[in-house]
Parts: structure tokens; C-alpha cells; sequence
């Protein structure tokens, strides 16, 4: 840790040994008092951290400090750390790692003391029939033999979108790594050479999400509907793994398999930003030291443990009987790219070369509602796709090379669908077609969204018949009612005999909520708000489950 003040400092190393749990405001036995402060840590932090919401209400009680998170995206929430933008509006960041943060140029003058509160590896949890099936049950294979057996189609897995979700992003650094086999940090030059084995690795992933979360939950979905679209396990923290086997969710458990190579693990660090000046106020240097010494203590540890299944951040402390690997044994940690241009190569690889390709259908709203500031609006967002927005996040988030990208626009009923096939070499030329198609819409009439959906459906139909090993999703926007064609009863009773193809919502103007989440729903997607944000940021963020 960097320094905080001597006080502050000894309050948080100086931690006691005994593992029962607080009470109240008591701290456990031998532990001794808490380290006090007042009002608010404003925290800007990663989405999987909402787990740990009964244990800040506990710290808030114990500390006088209440913890306020923020949810963002791993690149979103590095943006806005090194532009500075971060601590305008927080006090702290608290993302499952700090590495890909440090490779960026200044990054170091944005952050102060960053102390780990849990660690979760990221591993492969297996359906137990499959494991045994592999001989996995009671042997860590490497990560090149996991990649092999993915390739040969031996299992399924679900994975996140590497430039959306640090499990992903940790997932792809960790098998590049093991299979480079240099033991060294990944160079770019390396990436190239490992292309055709990271492709094997990945022609195994048949579910891509945003997020570990959303993903657990479509994989436990699936797992009980047992549906074509099934997989056979994720590649996922040992936590997500270890808590859905918890959960009772699934009918059949997930083996959890520790790479005899190793893997790359969260350290979850609570880090002090340095504020705007770069200088951080007494009172909230005292907020974040009250907070990281009763999160750092063997109680709340244990507590953390029991119900996050992350691992404890601190020394000597049992592990749960769940955790692994079984019969003994270490499980290396992986290295992580020692430059920038490395881990964004990587990032940028995954996207255009490695990964399974996508269809993207879009489901425009240009009924006469969306005239003036709102078509604008989809326009610019449909144009940052194409590159044009060159932020950090904006980079990783444009149109793919391999994609498929389909505009199925509507109003009082489906207008003509236009199809841009990315190729996977030279896709400007593809990328500027769409510039010049969302810069040419234009608005009129009624809103017939559930024919329009179903437009979007035979496509995607039609296109799968040809073409089906992509991943498939639909994209709505709409601004308000449906006010023509078919209704959400007739889209429901249709569902089943659809293609499997989860539909994102968004939410935006006076659009009916309750419908666009059902459409969600029924479908295996989720919705995305965009009336208090922007329509650009909605789309950016509905990239990563695509």
C-alpha cells in the first residue's frame, strides 16, 4: 500500500487473528476497536461488487462511514480514472484489478493507496458429467489442453466479452500466457504466432456476455431449459463458479477445473483516488482507512469468504473445503501484459480474429416520434460503432471484422432490411457503408414494433440456415407504443417457435418499460436504460453481449 498516514496505516495493517463474525458495532474478540469516521466513500466500482451490499450496511455501523458504489464497465471505469473525470464525482475505485489500469501512461498520478480485499482466480467450471467424461474430475489439465479439447468441439463453455468485463479480459490474458509458454509477459509479437490456437480455444464458446453476473444467470437459465443453445460450463471467477453451485440453481454441478498452468486472479483492491488536485481531503483519507481496515479484518474476511466465495486477501485464514485445486497442489499465477500496446492488441484481436464472429441485427424505431434531437441521437450512436467514436471504451466497442450487421428499420411496418458483411481484412470501406446508411434515416409515420421484430426473426432464421455458427442477437429501440401491427400477446405466443436469439432493449423516451422488459425476458436478453444516459453509451455497452 502507498502511504496513507501513520495512523491510517497502522489502523489498517495492524489486524487481529480471531475468524467469529461482528455483531452489530462489536468488533470480534482480539480484534480491537474500529477505526472511526463520517458521512459518505463515494465508490466507483465494478457491477460484481453489489454482493457485498450486506457487509458495507455492516460497516456503515461498525465505521460511522457509509460506502456508496457505483457500477461501471472495466473500460468505462478506466477512462474514467485517467482522464481525471473519476475523481471529480468519487472518492475511490474498487475494480477486480488495478493491472490493466497501471499500464496507462499517468495513470499512477490518478490513484493513491489501493489495498485487496478478496481474490478470485479466473477458471473453468465444468458440468461434473462432462469433466468426468474429459478425465478432469482428477486431473488439472493445462490450458493448451483445454484449448485442444475446445477446438474438437469435446465441451461448450460461456465466457464475457474481454472489452467489457475484466473476468473476460483476464480469461484471454491467462490462456495467450499459458499458451505462449514463455512464462514472460505477452508481447504483441506474440499474438499473431498464437492466433490459430486461441481460435481452437474459442470455437468452444457458445455464450458471450456484458457481465460475470448476467452471465451466471443465462448459463443457469439455459442449464434448466435445456434448450439447443445449452452449454457446458464457464469460464468464470472461481467465485461466480462456486456460488451458483451454492445457489441451487443448476441440476447438475460444475466441476471447478484449476489449469495445472495457472490463471490470472482478481485482487479486488479498494484504492484511494488522488483526488481532483491531486491532493485527497483529511476527512476522506480517514472514510477510506476506517472502511479498508474493517474489510481487511479476519472476521469480515471470513464473512467476505462465506458469502461471496471470493478468497480471503489475508494471511493464515482457512479456506472453505469448496475451494481448490483438490489433493494439493498451486495454481501459478499467470502474467499479465507488461505494456499497453500488448494488452490493447490483445483486446482488438479477440474482437476481429479470435473470437466467434457475430450477427448483429438492429431494430430501428423511425416512426414520426423520433424526429429532432432523438434520430440524432441514434444516429451518432450507430456512427460511433463504426469507429468514429475513438474513446477507450469507444475503440474496443466499433463493428468487428467477421460481423454481420443487418438494419431492420420501422415504422407503421418493417422497412427494407439493409445487411453489411464486415470483412475480415480492410473493413473501413464496410464501416463508412454504415456511417452513410445511419446518417441517411429519416422519420415518419406509426410505431409497429412486434412486426418489426419479427422481421428481424426471419432473418435471423434464414441467416442461420446458411451460416449458424455466430452469435446472434437483436437490438430494439424504440421511443414509445406500438400504435400498429401486432401486439406483445401475439409476440409472446410466438416465442417459442422463434430462433433462440436473446433481444436487448432499450429504454428510451416514452417507451412502455414493463413491455421492453418482457420482450427481454421472454427472449433471453435483458434491457438497457438510456433516459437518463446517452443512446450512444446504451449501445456501447449492449457491444459487450454481443
Amino acid at each position: 500500500m502507498r502511504r496513507l498516514g501513520v495512523a491510517a496505516l497502522v489502523g489498517v495493517l495492524l489486524l487481529g487473528a480471531c475468524t467469529g463474525k461482528p455483531k452489530g458495532s462489536e468488533p470480534a474478540a482480539g480484534e480491537g476497536p474500529y477505526l472511526k469516521g463520517s458521512g459518505t466513500l463515494r465508490v466507483l466500482a465494478g457491477s460484481e461488487l453489489a454482493d457485498l451490499q450486506p457487509i458495507l450496511d455492516k460497516a456503515r455501523q461498525a465505521t460511522g462511514v457509509e460506502v456508496k458504489l457505483q457500477a461501471t464497465g472495466t473500460l468505462d471505469g478506466v477512462e474514467n480514472v485517467v482522464s481525471g473525470n473519476a475523481a471529480k464525482s468519487y472518492d475511490a475505485i474498487w475494480f477486480a484489478s488495478n493491472r490493466y489500469l497501471q499500464l496507462h501512461p499517468g495513470a499512477g498520478d490518478r490513484i493513491g493507496t489501493a489495498t485487496k480485499i478478496a481474490t478470485s482466480p479466473v477458471v473453468l467450471g465444468l458440468r461434473e458429467s462432462v469433466a468426468e467424461r474429459l478425465g478432469w474430475a482428477g486431473h488439472r489439465p493445462t490450458w493448451s489442453e483445454i484449448a485442444v479439447a475446445a477446438g474438437e468441439h469435446k465441451f461448450t463453455y460461456g465466457m464475457t466479452n474481454p472489452a467489457s468485463s475484466n473476468s473476460g479480459f483476464s480469461a484471454l490474458v491467462g490462456v495467450a500466457a499459458a499458451l505462449s509458454g514463455t512464462g514472460a509477459a505477452l508481447g504483441t509479437e506474440q499474438i499473431a504466432p498464437l492466433t490459430p490456437r486461441l481460435r481452437a480455444f474459442f470455437a468452444g464458446q457458445n455464450l458471450t456476455a456484458g457481465s460475470s453476473g448476467w452471465l451466471a444467470d443465462a448459463f443457469a437459465r439455459n442449464a434448466v431449459e435445456k434448450n439447443d443453445h445449452a452449454v457446458d460450463g464457464l469460464v468464470n471467477y472461481e467465485s461466480v463458479i462456486l456460488s451458483l453451485n451454492a445457489s441451487g440453481k443448476l441440476p447438475e454441478k460444475l466441476s471447478v477445473v484449476y489449469p495445472s498452468d495457472g490463471a490470472v486472479t482478481a485482487d479486488y483492491p479498494l484504492t484511494l483516488l488522488a483526488g481532483e488536485s491531486g491532493q485527497v481531503a483529511e476527512p476522506t483519507r480517514t472514510n477510506y482507512a476506517a472502511i479498508a481496515d474493517y474489510l481487511r479484518r479476519p472476521s469480515v474476511q471470513q464473512e467476505i469468504m462465506a458469502r461471496t466465495w471470493r478468497r480471503p486477501a489475508v494471511p493464515n485464514l482457512a479456506l472453505a473445503a469448496e475451494f481448490g485445486p483438490k489433493g494439493g497442489g498451486s495454481l501459478p499465477e499467470l502474467p499479465f501484459p507488461g505494456k499497453l500496446e500488448a494488452a490493447d492488441a490483445l483486446i482488438g484481436a479477440f474482437g476481429d480474429d479470435l473470437r466467434k464472429p457475430a450477427r448483429t441485427i438492429y431494430v430501428l424505431d423511425l416512426s414520426g416520434s423520433m424526429k429532432g434531437e432523438r434520430i440524432e441521437g441514434l444516429k451518432n450512436a450507430l456512427i460511433g460503432l463504426t469507429g468514429a467514436d475513438t474513446s477507450l471504451s469507444g475503440q474496443f466497442s466499433r463493428f468487428n471484422g467477421r460481423e454481420q450487421v443487418l438494419m431492420v428499420p420501422f415504422s407503421t411496418k418493417p422497412g427494407q432490411v439493409s445487411r453489411f458483411d464486415v470483412p475480415e481484412d480492410n473493413f473501413q470501406p464496410t464501416l463508412e457503408q454504415i456511417r452513410a446508411y445511419a446518417a441517411g434515416l429519416k422519420v415518419s409515420g406509426d410505431t409497429a414494433i412486434y412486426d418489426a421484430l419479427f422481421a428481424a426473426y426471419d432473418q435471423a432464421a434464414a441467416l442461420a440456415r446458411d451460416d449458424p455458427d455466430r452469435f446472434t442477437s437483436i437490438v430494439l429501440l424504440t421511443d414509445g407504443e406500438v400504435t400498429a401491427g401486432s401486439r406483445l400477446d401475439a409476440f409472446k405466443a410466438r416465442v417459442p417457435q422463434l430462433a433462440k436469439v436473446p433481444v436487448f432493449t432499450i429504454l428510451f423516451g416514452e417507451g412502455n418499460v414493463a413491455e421492453m422488459q418482457q420482450i427481454a425476458d421472454v427472449t433471453g436478453g435483458r434491457t438497457f436504460d438510456a433516459r437518463t444516459g446517452s443512446l450512444p453509451a446504451a449501445f456501447k455497452e449492449i457491444r459487450g453481449y454481443q
